[in-house]
């Protein structure tokens, strides 16, 4: 494989490993330092709003003058703004922090994203589009499981410095990664991407795909303590082993020659397993919950090399940066319209009830689906 896939890997598994055990474990931190919870919402809702901002922007610039400056600059962001948050508990400049945090975790997302939709290396799709999901998925389990054990063992203040040193060191290790070629994309270009029946049906598709991301990010760790009583190093590994389930699932993709009808069978299946295992991780049962758990994510793992395979079809490698970077906000969106439904209603009916019908709608979403692939071809 060419250097400048596997400098894409490394870059994609770091970031996801300390930018998702901050999304998991954040929370408590904020806790422990003596914010309320209209405080936390906030500052979490900046940084999910920060990809609606600039996703096409990023992308617009990912297509006309650079890519690798961009990631460059966003390393080198992350790494500074995870120093000053184990150094800050000032509630605005938090919410400054993670406004920055999220804009420059977005820039990484779209441009590595393009890079990797620009490549040419000649691959099957989907052995190439498995590799991307499955460096992604084992970074973020990776990242939740250590960052329980450093929060559990050491303290916030020292996660945040290793990770802030760590992103750094990756950020000399990967320098220019590769040559890049542009073009002068008109903006008509993109509106004919995104304005159609292909598109927009694929964008409804995966925002309700993406909803149910909003339960997790809102109730997950609330329900797991409620239900099973865990503490914060056994909520770590409920929710970081099942993710390493998600990660092979996406592996697996690859090992699949590429075909039409058996990806969209894939797909189906993987939306339904996804639901499923929502459903009914909903029990009692603590090792029978995390066998659902484990169900939701191969699931999820299907699907996230699936969806990036698909959106790598819908549009030409010159636009697909600004192109694809709109399909990103669309997933945003369906996360933040998730967490505002959801994380209410598990406050006020019960933590169990998000999973139920987040669970419900991936379901029904599968026949959906369904019916999309009937009527486009991707």
């Amino acid at each position: 494989m060419a250097a400048p896939i596997r400098k894409i890997h490394l870059i994609n598994f770091s970031r996801k490993l300390t930018v998702n055990t901050v999304f998991f474990l954040i929370p408590l931190y904020f806790l422990k330092i003596g914010l309320n919870g209209w405080q936390i919402g906030f500052i979490v809702s900046l940084y999910g709003l920060a990809p609606l901002l600039f996703s096409f922007p990023t992308g617009w610039i990912n297509d006309r003058f650079s890519i690798i400056r961009i990631i460059q600059g966003a390393l080198a962001a992350l790494s500074l703004l995870f120093l000053l948050i184990g150094w800050t508990t000032n509630f605005y400049l938090l919410a400054i922090i993670f406004l920055l945090l999220g804009m420059a975790n977005n820039a990484l997302d779209v441009s590595l994203n393009s890079l990797y939709y620009k490549d040419e290396t000649d691959m099957d799709l989907n052995k190439k589009y498995s590799l991307l999901a499955f460096w992604l998925a084992l970074g973020t389990a990776t990242g939740t499981f250590l960052g329980g054990v450093l929060t559990h063992y050491y303290d916030f203040r020292m996660m945040f410095f290793i990770y802030s040193i760590f992103l750094l060191t990756i950020l000399l290790v990967v320098k220019d990664i590769s040559q890049e070629k542009f073009f002068a994309v008109p903006l008509k270009e993109y509106r004919l991407n995104l304005f159609n029946r292909k598109t927009i049906l694929f964008a409804v598709m995966i925002f309700v795909l993406t909803l149910h991301w909003g339960a997790e990010g809102t109730v997950y760790s609330p329900f797991l303590r409620e239900f099973f009583g865990l503490n914060n190093l056994q909520i770590s590994l409920y929710i970081s082993l099942p993710l390493f389930a998600l990660a092979l699932s996406s592996f697996f993709i690859g090992l699949v020659k590429y075909n039409d009808l058996k990806n969209k069978n894939f797909f189906l299946s993987a939306m339904f397993l996804s639901g499923i295992g929502h459903i009914f991780m909903v029990n009692n049962n603590v090792y029978l919950s995390f066998f659902f758990r484990v169900v939701h994510e191969i699931g999820d793992g299907f699907l996230g090399a699936l969806v990036v395979l698909y959106i790598s079809r819908l549009f030409e490698k010159r636009s697909i940066g600004g192109s694809s970077g709109v399909l990103l906000a669309t997933m945003t969106l369906g996360h933040m319209v998730g967490a505002l439904i959801f994380s209410p209603l598990g406050q006020n009916v019960g933590l169990q009830y998000p999973f139920l019908i987040s669970g419900s709608l991936l379901v029904l979403n599968t026949g959906f689906a369904y019916f999309v692939f009937r009527k486009v071809q991707y």
